[in-house]
């Protein structure tokens, strides 16, 4: 059973770490880019403010964004603050999630978000977590896959294969380090591939942070993955 409390911890680490290593930026390197295509750093912050509101408002029973175009437009219209004014928004918005958090609830509900997606209660500050540790390395300032906490690796790696399990588009795929396995994609009906390597790497191809070039792939080639 997913533990929310805990997780509720894990994501105000992340987001004390994040926002200790962000203000070691200066105005400059906030608008300069991100990882992300098209995104600069300004980008990324704008979007984990906006995300922790979208978040208070799933597990408060709203719709999580009025609709794409306001979720876009709202993150275009807070990219180029300056790094004070990015902090400060990063650091309020996250308290609001917290408050949220700490407020009694039945966690076993069912909640939206977005696109249709349903969800667990109890599961929500995960994702947010996935959200401060991912969008941490996105922002290219030093914090990189290897760096994220263990716990947060497998559950990731496990959460994104579950998230192609079945897709049929993904053949099936068996995903190891060494000493765990993940099976994903189509059910076998016959051999899987077999996708190795390191923690970080694993999880960089299946979130799409990392081309794969650094997997050992045997029985086939390694599969395209569709976007998250």
């Amino acid at each position: 059973m997913t533990d929310h409390a805990h997780d509720l911890e894990s994501v105000r680490d992340a987001t004390e770490r994040l926002l200790t290593a962000v203000a070691e930026l200066d105005d400059a390197a906030v608008g300069e880019p991100s990882r992300l295509p098209g995104w600069s750093r300004g980008h990324v912050l704008a979007h984990l403010a906006r995300n922790a509101d979208a978040l208070v408002n799933v597990l408060e029973g709203r719709p999580m964004y009025a609709d794409a175009q306001v979720r876009d437009a709202d993150i275009e219209r807070d990219a180029p603050r300056a790094l004070a004014a990015q902090l400060a928004d990063v650091r309020e918005s996250a308290a609001r999630f917290r408050a949220t958090g700490a407020a009694p609830a039945d966690w076993s509900r069912t909640v939206e978000l977005r696109n249709g997606v349903v969800d667990t209660a109890a599961r929500v500050p995960f994702r947010r977590w996935a959200e401060v540790e991912l969008h941490a390395v996105d922002l290219g300032i030093g914090y990189e896959l290897e760096d994220l906490p263990q716990e947060f690796t497998e559950r990731e790696t496990e959460f994104l294969a579950d998230r192609f399990t079945g897709h049929p588009d993904v053949p099936p795929t068996r995903l190891t380090d060494g000493t765990r396995v993940w099976r994903t994609g189509r059910a076998a009906d016959g051999s899987a591939v077999t996708v190795t390597g390191t923690p970080a790497d694993l999880l960089g191809w299946l979130a799409g942070r990392r081309d794969g070039s650094g997997l050992t792939v045997d029985g086939g080639p390694l599969p395209a993955l569709p976007p998250l």
